[in-house]
């Protein structure tokens, strides 16, 4: 891959890594409410879901949702639906001790799933794909170099995000302030889900 071409990539990455998005947020979340460590498990789910999502991708499975519209639909329905329940749960903890498994647990492969229900996320891999892997005589290895980077800059974007919500942590525990910061969450989260319908 020419250099230009990887540079880039590297600039979509890091633009779209770092912005806040379904995964930051949830990332930010947990971590302020359950601590760095529970947090782990969705950080490390990010990069794996999405990666195959990539991968799918790059299999023809993106042609498949741009083809069939219904299908569009479906997945940005149920990725609303899930994010908007996702707000609902986050928004009623105003205590440490509220966020218990119950309420703010999202494990690893739900982390993961969640890659495919993120318009977000879709909408990154069809752009990478289609720019960078599909139509290449040498396709194959350009997804061999664009899997690794991916993989670390969603690892890296989620686990900056999962470490501020943890130094925010204690600050949280006071008064009203982890009920505000979850609603402030949750409001992210539904204003991205107003963004999916959108797009």
């Amino acid at each position: 891959m020419p250099l230009a071409e990887f540079t880039a990539l590297l600039v979509l990455a890091t633009a779209m890594s770092f912005t806040p998005g379904p995964n930051t947020t949830l990332s930010a979340a947990l971590a302020a409410n359950r601590g760095i460590r529970p947090a782990m498990r969705f950080v490390f789910a990010v990069p794996v879901g999405w990666c195959a999502l990539l991968v799918l991708c790059s299999a023809g499975l993106g042609a498949v949702l741009l083809a069939v519209p219904a299908l569009r639909w479906g997945v940005k329905i149920v990725g609303i639906g899930y994010l908007l329940w996702l707000a609902f749960k986050l928004s009623g903890s105003g205590k440490l001790s509220q966020a218990d498994a119950s309420r703010m647990n999202i494990g690893f492969w739900q982390g993961a799933a969640l890659q495919f229900v993120n318009i977000k996320a879709w909408m990154l891999a069809l752009t990478i794909v289609g720019s960078w892997i599909i139509g290449r005589d040498d396709g194959l290895q350009r997804l061999v170099i664009v899997l690794p980077v991916m993989a670390v800059f969603a690892l890296s974007s989620n686990l900056l995000y999962a470490c501020i919500g943890a130094l925010l942590r204690n600050w949280l525990a006071s008064g009203q302030r982890l009920l505000w910061f979850n609603r402030f969450m949750a409001l992210i989260l539904v204003a991205t889900s107003y963004w999916m319908m959108r797009t």
